[in-house]
């Protein structure tokens, strides 16, 4: 699919293959379709299903509840287990490129939800991996499945693409005046005052600037209570320029994205497709009429 005004348009789920026709096309539509009433379906039930994982793995580090009577939370990781083994192993079937997916970020998500259950079979309490538990904690990778749900975290995750270099060069004025000010506190305070070296005075004002302020450094003499003071006045104006960055490019990617959906989001009553023209009269996959576009929307 085409740039509207500069703005990638993301990878979107037939990159790994629609099915034409048949069982795999409706399990397709299910499970990738969004915007169909079944997809949305899907999707409500799979946030809960995830959520819900996560509540038993949280609770499962509780010291009372894993001292006592472990069979429900036992039963429990092994459905959401199967669960979300089933839903993977469907992902691969009603696609026509299953390694494609596989080796895609949300495939990667996915195996990751389901792998460290199985592994947890084949180590030995705590012969390796120092402890059964790394394991299991592995399973909180499955709240990254979220965002293949919820369109907000692939906006989120396309503005801070889009504006790396803004990003990266802010960082780099930031590290530049850490090193400079940590540099001149170690001068102007010394070993006597807890600044032992240039790394120590570096950690103290990364602390400082960004306005954590642990105490457990603590400038002695009046200029360096003066350097503090502007350093802390400074934090507050760092911490929003990287908010404006990113706030800036969601939006201009919004109206792009308004945009594009405007020319090109239609989908099939019938089947579920979309990505048909605005002029389009029927379905490209399965040759049904189309609503107006007016209708449509």
């Amino acid at each position: 699919m085409s740039d509207v005004k500069g703005c990638q348009v993301p990878q979107t789920p037939s990159s790994y293959g629609r099915p034409p026709s048949g069982w795999r096309r409706r399990l397709y539509n299910i499970i990738f379709e969004a915007d169909t009433p079944a997809g949305r379906r899907f999707d409500i039930a799979l946030i809960g299903a995830i959520m819900a994982s996560i509540l038993v793995v949280i609770l499962d580090s509780v010291p009372s509840i894993r001292g006592g009577d472990r069979t429900l939370m036992y039963v429990l990781e092994w459905a959401f287990t199967l669960l979300f083994s089933v839903e993977y192993v469907a992902r691969l079937v009603s696609v026509r490129h299953p390694l494609r997916y596989a080796t895609s970020f949300f495939g990667i998500i996915d195996l990751l939800a389901v792998l460290p259950t199985y592994l947890s079979l084949l180590v030995p309490g705590s012969a390796l991996l120092l402890d059964i538990r790394i394991l299991r904690l592995l399973r909180v990778f499955r709240i990254f499945k979220l965002t293949l749900y919820i369109q907000e975290y692939t906006r989120l995750s396309e503005a801070l693409v889009a504006s790396r270099r803004k990003i990266l060069v802010f960082l780099s004025v930031v590290l530049m005046l850490i090193l400079v000010l940590g540099t001149l506190m170690y001068v102007v305070e010394g070993p006597e005052n807890h600044f032992t070296s240039i790394p120590v005075a570096m950690y103290w004002a990364a602390v400082t600037m960004t306005t954590v302020g642990y105490g457990d450094i603590t400038p002695q003499t009046g200029v360096g209570r003066a350097i503090a003071s502007c350093m802390m006045l400074m934090g507050w104006g760092i911490l929003a320029v990287p908010t404006g960055i990113v706030t800036a490019e969601m939006t201009s990617q919004g109206l792009a994205r308004r945009a594009l959906e405007r020319a090109v989001r239609r989908h099939c009553r019938a089947c579920g497709s979309g990505g048909h023209e605005p002029d389009a009269r029927f379905c490209k996959d399965c040759g049904e009429p189309m609503p107006s576009e007016a209708h449509a929307r």
